[in-house]
């Protein structure tokens, strides 16, 4: 079979304008027909005013020799009155075109705004938000659909709009085939349409170029985020980067522009040269003939038809310029909406399937025994390496298990997989026996209180940054008080304008900000609040990183009363905090290499006993060491372990 050829530029221009119509059914029957309807009486209007002036400028010698009370005076009042109401009219309604034309614009761009909302929070997998295919499409989809520049709904307004364009463009020609010469009516519509064709196509061709250089623009963009953005300022300053961001923005501009230049050139240039020569052609020719038609002691056309001739032929030929109501819009509005698409069809393509299991309850059953994962494989979409590569192991109902390793060894990503997160590429995750796959993944997921290492941070007020633990009780506010007091935050939280109640923003009205810490301690908080209303299993990844090495003791002693009874998962670089659960798993390579107590693992004297006597010495020598850094040098450097000892 033959590979389809590229696309013309006829078929390509009837796809888009199918692909907008299908779209703009989305704004309702009734909006879009009193939109089509304004169209129209915008198109017609012109005309109107048109033929009313032709007619009231022959009826002028007529009216001037009968007088104020002849019937020709009473005949010119009548065309100025039909002229001047077309005037007005045009003024009247050219206003409620643009805002019916918006109101259109708007809706269906909020629907599709709705659409990308609903299936980027409609996924039970984070996979696709984690796809840069997909986060870029998002990305060039929200550019848009934010600002209302040139966006799906403007291209649908947009192609309403030409209605009215070419209404009056139909009125135009028809006055003067009807009056002078259908084939010179014919000759105008041509040239109004070349150059209609040639800022469309050009528009078109120009978009084209535009859009293959979106990487070049979001370059573009990061960099001046970054030159503008508080969190960079200190470093840019410091470093005395001023001049190089500087240098490099207006290289990368150039680069972004250049192509753009050199593109408009040979769109635009040459073509609408000859554009011109062809409208100047047909101007010349129809101005000829009706001003032959209007000459010599025998004329064939009246002051009335002549007039009338030559204002509808420059009026016409006037409708070749662009159309800032539609092209632009139609040019490039659909663009985003293309990402949209692409975004909506790839979201869904990692959806975990649900497994048939006729013996599973309809509810999640309070874990009784274990947690297990059996033959767990697991590579993220678009990689080939396995993170996790046949990993077994079980997690006691009731106990705390910490998880260690380098990083990469896949200690998020399990707990990505334990929440359902992504689903395992092969093996199972099973609770009492029972894959969790068979559950509603939302039934499962309130078994769970999960705190990652990079957790939200949400610009609502304290109480409720910590009662979205379990959102089912916002207003369970001594529920709330009691685990601020568990996590040591009462005198910061009370130290706020507005106590719990204060927005944890402080560009909003009333709003305060916490530290690095205390926002880590909101975190635990949050966590604390879901096992008090229900969620049995606690998952802590890095739960302690930006607490100091005192805070972070005296903090896991309080913890371990707290959650007492609880299944724990405990990922942490710093063992002080890791030598505290009931058992240790040691990841590498995807699997588990070793686990037992904290006493155990020493006694094996095997990896972990080697990274915990690494980051012993350092903290013995006053180093406030971090395992995460003690790990990857031993990693690097076999000798660094023989090094730390020796001192």
């Amino acid at each position: 079979m033959t590979a389809p050829g590229p696309e013309s530029t006829a078929a390509r221009l009837v796809r888009e304008r199918l692909e907008i119509s299908a779209l703009t059914r989305r704004a309702g029957a009734g909006l879009i027909a009193v939109d089509v309807l304004v169209n129209l009486l915008l198109g017609a209007l012109p005309v109107v005013f048109v033929v009313a002036t032709a007619v009231l400028l022959g009826k002028v010698p007529a009216a001037m020799a009968g007088g104020l009370d002849s019937d020709a005076w009473s005949s010119l009042l009548g065309a100025f009155t039909v002229a001047a109401v077309a005037f007005i009219g045009q003024q009247v309604v050219a206003p409620v075109r643009e805002s019916v034309g918006e109101l259109v614009a708007r809706r269906i761009d909020g629907r599709v705004i709705d659409d990308v909302i609903a299936a980027s929070t409609g996924t039970t997998s984070v996979g696709p938000l984690e796809d840069p295919q997909v986060v870029e499409d998002l990305r060039t989809a929200a550019r848009e659909l934010e600002t209302w520049v040139q966006s799906p709904g403007q291209a649908c307004a947009g192609q309403l709009a030409l209605i009215g364009r070419y209404t009056q463009l139909a009125g135009y020609a028809g006055v003067v085939g009807a009056v002078f010469s259908w084939p010179a009516a014919a000759g105008l519509v041509v040239a109004v349409m070349l150059f209609r064709y040639g800022l469309r196509g050009g528009l078109r061709k120009y978009a084209d170029v535009r859009f293959e250089l979106d990487g070049a623009e979001l370059k573009n963009d990061y960099l001046r985020a970054l030159a503008i953005d508080a969190g960079a300022a200190k470093e840019i300053r410091i470093f005395g980067l001023i001049g190089w961001l500087r240098g490099l923005w207006r290289q990368c501009y150039l680069d972004w522009l250049k192509p753009l230049w050199a593109a408009r050139r040979r769109i635009y240039l040459w073509p609408f040269v000859w554009f011109t020569a062809w409208g100047m052609a047909v101007t010349a020719t129809v101005m000829a003939l009706v001003g032959r038609g209007a000459a010599g002691p025998d004329p064939e056309l009246t002051l009335t038809d002549f007039a009338l001739v030559v204002t509808a032929a420059l009026s016409a030929l006037n409708l070749g310029e662009f159309y800032r109501e539609s092209d632009l819009p139609t040019a490039v509005g659909m663009h985003a909406y293309g990402a949209v698409r692409r975004f909506l069809a790839r979201i869904g393509e990692d959806e975990p399937q649900p497994v048939a299991a006729s013996t599973a309850p309809a509810e999640v059953p309070e874990p009784a025994a274990t947690i297990t994962f059996e033959n767990v494989c697991f590579h993220y979409p678009g990689e080939d390496r396995m993170i996790l590569d046949g990993l077994d192991l079980t997690l006691t109902v009731g106990r705390c298990t910490a998880l260690v390793g380098l990083n990469g060894a896949g200690k998020t990503t399990l707990v990505k997989l334990l929440a359902r997160l992504y689903e395992p590429t092969s093996g199972t995750i099973r609770l009492d026996g029972v894959d969790i796959r068979s559950y509603p993944v939302n039934a499962w997921r309130a078994k769970l209180g999960v705190i990652f290492q990079d957790f939200a941070r949400y610009e609502v007020s304290a109480a409720d940054n910590i009662a979205f633990g379990s959102v089912a009780h916002l207003d369970d506010r001594a529920g709330v008080a009691a685990v601020v007091d568990a996590v040591g935050l009462r005198e910061a939280l009370d130290g706020l304008p507005r106590g719990l109640d204060t927005p944890l923003a402080r560009h909003l009205d009333g709003g305060g900000d916490l530290s690095g810490g205390q926002w880590q301690r909101v975190a635990l908080a949050r966590a604390l609040f879901a096992l008090r209303h229900g969620s049995p299993v606690l998952v802590l990844d890095e739960p302690t990183a930006s607490l100091d090495v005192r805070a972070e003791a005296g903090f896991f002693q309080e913890f371990t009363e707290l959650s007492r009874g609880a299944t724990t998962l405990l990922i942490s670089h710093r063992f002080s905090t890791v030598r505290q659960a009931d058992r240790i798993v040691v990841l590498e390579g995807g699997r588990v290499a070793e686990q037992g107590s904290h006493d155990e693992l020493l006694a094996a004297d095997g990896r972990y006993a080697r990274l915990f006597r690494l980051q012993a010495d350092r903290f013995t020598d006053g180093t406030d060491g971090d395992a995460g850094e003690v790990a990857e040098t031993a990693e690097a450097d076999p000798d660094a372990e023989t090094a730390g000892r020796a001192r």
